[in-house]
C-alpha cells in the first residue's frame, strides 16, 4: 500500500533532514573518545586484535540473550547486535545466478533466537532488487523495487506470511508505504525467503524490514535492519 504525505509535512521534510545531518555531525565528535574505550576494552580482553569482541564477550552476551527475564524482542535485537559487531556480516546462504540483477544489501545481519530449534538461532539478510527486474520473484518495473527476505538455517517458508513488512520512504517524492512480505516461492525447500515488490518511484529510499517469518513449523521474529538505495 502507498500514502501520500500531507503538504505540512513535505514542507517541513527539509528541516528534519537537515537536523539528522547535524545530528550525525555531532555524532563524529565521540569518536575520538570511543576509541580511547576501544583501547581499553582491548587491554582488558574484550576485544580482539581487529576490535571486535572475543568469543567469550560473544558468548557471555549469547547466554545473557537466554535469561529468562530478557523478552524475545530485546534477546533478538542483543544477538543482531553482537553477530554484526563480532564480523557476522557475510552470511552465505544459497548463490546468485550469475546473471543476477544489481542489488543492495540491508545494513546488518538481523536474528531470531531458537528459530531452528531450542539454542539454534537463524540469521537473516535482506536486499533489494531495483527494477526493471524480472527476478528474483515477482519482478519490479521501472520506479519499483522487489524486497527480498532470507532466514537462514530455516525450513521451508509456510504459504501464509504477512508478520514481516517493509516500511519505506522515498526522500524525493515523499511517498512512503508498508510492503508485506510473501512467499513467492524463492527457496521453495529452504531456506525460508519472502519477497514482494513496491512502488517506491524513483529517488533515495530509505527502509526498515521488521516482523516475523512462517516457516512449515514455527513463527521467527527478526529484530528490525535497514537500508538506503536508489531507484531509477
Amino acid at each position: 500500500m502507498t500514502f501520500s504525505l500531507p503538504k505540512s509535512i513535505r514542507a517541513s521534510a527539509s528541516t528534519v533532514l537537515t537536523a539528522l545531518s547535524a545530528s550525525l555531525l555531532v555524532g563524529a565528535s565521540v569518536f575520538a573518545s570511543a576509541a580511547s574505550a576501544q583501547a581499553s576494552s582491548a587491554s582488558f580482553g574484550l576485544l580482539d586484535e581487529l576490535g571486535r569482541p572475543t568469543p567469550q564477550v560473544v558468548q557471555r552476551v549469547h547466554d545473557f540473550a537466554d535469561k529468562p527475564f530478557v523478552p524475545d524482542q530485546v534477546a533478538n535485537a542483543l544477538r543482531t547486535a553482537i553477530t554484526f559487531y563480532a564480523g557476522g556480516g557475510e552470511l552465505g546462504g544459497p548463490p546468485l545466478p550469475e546473471d543476477a540483477p544489481p542489488f543492495t544489501q540491508f545494513y546488518w545481519p538481523t536474528v531470531s533466537s531458537h528459530c531452528i530449534g531450542p539454542g539454534l538461532h537463524s540469521t537473516a539478510s535482506a536486499l533489494v532488487v531495483p527494477g526493471p527486474a524480472t527476478t528474483p520473484a515477482p519482478g519490479a518495473n521501472a520506479g519499483e523495487v522487489t524486497f527480498v527476505f532470507t532466514a537462514l538455517g530455516t525450513p521451508a517458508a509456510a504459504p501464509d506470511q504477512g508478520l514481516m513488512k517493509v516500511y519505506w520512504i522515498n526522500l524525493n517524492n515523499f511517498r512512503t508505504g508498508v510492503t508485506p512480505l510473501d512467499n513467492n516461492l524463492i527457496n521453495p525447500s529452504g531456506p525460508a525467503t519472502l519477497s514482494a515488490t513496491a512502488k517506491t518511484g524513483t529517488g533515495r529510499v530509505l527502509a526498515v524490514v521488521d516482523g516475523g517469518v512462517r516457516t512449515q513449523d514455527r513463527v521467527c521474529n527478526f529484530a528490525p535492519t535497514a537500508a538506503s538505495f536508489s531507484v531509477r
